[in-house]
């Protein structure tokens, strides 16, 4: 047989296979009728394991393939069925209430908790984010988190990852335990300078300061000294402080470069970094769950049962509306051996069609579900 009639015939089966959908696919909305008149679940697991297990029995040495197909065929009749219900969520409450204000602009002002002092890069990421906002400058990320919570400040800034030594794990941690809402994002290319008081060489030098995240990303330029002690600090702005204050010719800061200026430094060095291209991205935090005008990144939460396909069934939600998930993250969970939560973040906004419903799915099906925020990143 030619490949012209191979083909004929294919296209012969797949229009009787889009029939044959069209047709399921209207039966399951007869079901979501049923489901919604009677408060039933989305899911029934126990009616998918048996067509599974009937479909994999008759399909031979292809029932992987049969598995796989009708695996995605419940996926897309439980995501329609999840649009057609209104059986209520604690996510599709939370958006609904947030888009009340949907048409608001981001603000440009307001109080804003930052850790660190003058000059860190979260004091740049904040003028970014509010360009007239007010600063509160606390000392760790615990402590942003309570000035939100406490209604003391509107708004949080604290960075969540960096392009050349990964997450900052700690503010994850914060995300998981405490409900707050991202509203916006941003990003900083981010330089770091050796510096010290005037006058002082590198060979002066046996004690660096730094922020853990710094020290990370100038691996390469640290390991190389010899006799040099680097010790951890809040952040890059305060070891440049403290440098200064101190009046030390034997120590030094990994820091900016505004803050030589701002502390009256000199750079002993500026070729420190591991990589140019090295970026920190940043987080604007609420405690309202607000959702702005332009909106168009999503970040959750989730956890799934530890068994074979349960993140796939997961992801297989976000592909059958075409949704690209930009970062998926997985992070252990504190106390128990070998669980994990994911972090994912997705290409999307809870005002396009189909979305709502999704993460309401998600919802229900998850053995845990959080919903971060939809926001934009500037």
């Amino acid at each position: 047989m030619e490949l012209s009639e191979i083909r004929e015939k294919i296209d012969a089966v797949d229009d009787q296979l889009l029939d044959l959908f069209l047709q399921r696919m209207d039966l399951s909305e007869e079901v979501a009728a049923y489901k919604n008149e009677h408060h039933l679940p989305i899911l029934n697991k126990e009616r998918e394991r048996a067509i599974l297990a009937k479909v994999t029995e008759k399909s031979g040495e292809k029932e992987r393939y049969a598995y796989h197909l009708f695996s995605t065929l419940f996926e897309l009749a439980r995501s329609r069925q999840a649009e057609l219900i209104d059986a209520p969520t604690r996510v599709g409450a939370q958006i609904k209430a947030a888009l009340a204000d949907m048409n608001e602009v981001f603000p440009q002002t307001g109080l804003v908790a930052c850790q660190g002092v003058e000059g860190a890069n979260s004091q740049v990421a904040c003028d970014r984010l509010l360009p007239r906002g007010n600063i509160v400058y606390v000392k760790t990320f615990q402590a942003v988190v309570s000035a939100v919570e406490s209604g003391l400040c509107r708004f949080g800034v604290l960075p969540i990852e960096n392009s050349s030594n990964g997450s900052v794990r700690a503010v994850y941690e914060l995300l998981q335990d405490h409900n707050l809402t991202i509203v916006r994002s941003t990003r900083l290319c981010i330089r770091h300078e050796l510096l010290a008081l005037p006058g002082v060489k590198m060979g002066d030098i046996t004690e660096i300061y730094s922020h853990e995240q710094a020290i990370g990303q100038c691996s390469k330029f640290l390991n190389s000294l010899n006799g040099v002690r680097v010790i951890p600090c809040d952040n890059t702005a305060a070891a440049a402080k403290m440098v200064a204050e101190r009046g030390d010719r034997h120590v030094a800061a990994i820091s900016s470069h505004p803050c030589a200026a701002l502390y009256g430094l000199e750079t002993v060095s500026d070729e420190i970094q591991d990589s140019d291209n090295n970026y920190t991205r940043f987080f604007c935090v609420s405690k309202d769950p607000v959702i702005y005008a332009g909106a168009n990144r999503i970040s959750l939460i989730i956890a799934c049962d530890n068994k074979p396909g349960a993140l796939y069934e997961i992801l297989s939600k976000l592909a059958a509306l075409g949704i690209n998930m930009t970062k998926l993250e997985s992070c252990p969970v504190t106390g128990r051996n070998f669980e994990f939560i994911f972090f994912l973040e997705l290409e999307a906004s809870v005002q396009e069609p189909g979305v709502l419903a999704m993460l309401e799915e998600l919802e229900r099906s998850c053995a845990g579900f959080h919903f971060l925020g939809n926001y934009a990143e500037v």
